[in-house]
């Protein structure tokens, strides 16, 4: 059946859309109105996902700034906006974890791990989002280089982080101290 020209790419996908899907085991985000269909990840880019929440989790619970988690996940910053971040740390509600993901309405930090097909759209259109929906750090994590673009709310450069990268999510916490180099190392050897 041939589709009007109107009709052919031309829906508006909402997150009730998308969240709607019955769940076929494909990785979906929404940015901005634009349904994104997530490719499986590479071993590497898991490798390297699964040591930074191996990092991240321990901290946040010992700290209690929030829990530390990693997709598949539906974080829904509007109803045009559905993201999966790799690694992210949502902040706790009314003292406790979210139970379930509507709970979760910002991040402390969000994480992407860049793959082939996913370097243009974490550097432009997910920092976008990130930084307009008030997330307080956002690290675009690049294998090849092995460094962190650490892109801070509020701030319009991002920090490049070679080696070493700490994280501090408020005053009242030390700051986690993760060797960039010896994550990378491991992850990737």
């Amino acid at each position: 059946m041939a589709y009007p020209d109107s009709m052919a790419f031309e829906t508006e996908w909402t997150a009730a859309m998308v969240l709607a899907i019955p769940d076929d085991g494909v990785r979906r985000e929404l940015l901005d109105g634009e349904l994104v269909v997530l490719p499986a990840p590479s071993l590497s880019h898991q490798n390297v996902v699964g040591a930074l929440y191996r990092a991240l989790f321990p901290y946040s619970e010992a700290q209690r700034v929030g829990t530390t988690h990693a997709s598949p996940a539906d974080i829904e910053f509007s109803p045009r906006r559905l993201l999966q971040p790799d690694v992210f740390v949502a902040p706790l509600v009314d003292g406790r974890s979210a139970r379930n993901w509507t709970e979760i309405k910002s991040l402390l930090l969000a994480i992407e791990v860049l793959s082939p097909t996913s370097a243009r759209t974490d550097r432009i259109t997910k920092r976008h989002i990130y930084m307009t929906e008030q997330v307080d750090e956002y690290w675009i994590v690049d294998l090849d280089a092995r460094l962190v673009e650490r892109w801070r709310s509020g701030e319009g450069r991002p920090e490049v982080v070679y080696g070493r990268i700490e994280w501090k999510p408020s005053n009242a916490h030390p700051a986690l101290s993760i060797d960039l180099d010896a994550l990378f190392e491991r992850a990737l050897s």
